[in-house]
């Protein structure tokens, strides 16, 4: 599957900005400080990009769950 497959939802960013594709997930993480790109949370996202990337099939679902979870690991609950 390649970088560019659009994920079947796109994941929305604070401020309005929106992770369409593989590639540009991808591309988010990359632009982290390589300490917060160490966290197990971005490593578990990669981990799923990749996974997705190269095999495709039900990968794509899970890298974006992997996101939102990368993502919303700082959140406090309601």
């Amino acid at each position: 599957m390649p970088w560019s497959t659009p994920f079947d939802d796109p994941i929305g960013l604070r401020g309005g900005a929106r992770l369409r594709t593989l590639q540009e997930a991808a591309d988010f993480i990359m632009q982290l400080s390589e300490d917060e790109q160490q966290e197990p949370r971005w490593q578990t996202a990669i981990e799923m990009l990749i996974n997705a990337a190269e095999t495709g099939g039900g990968w794509l679902i899970f890298a974006r769950i992997g996101m939102l979870r990368a993502l919303n690991a700082n959140r406090r609950p309601r």
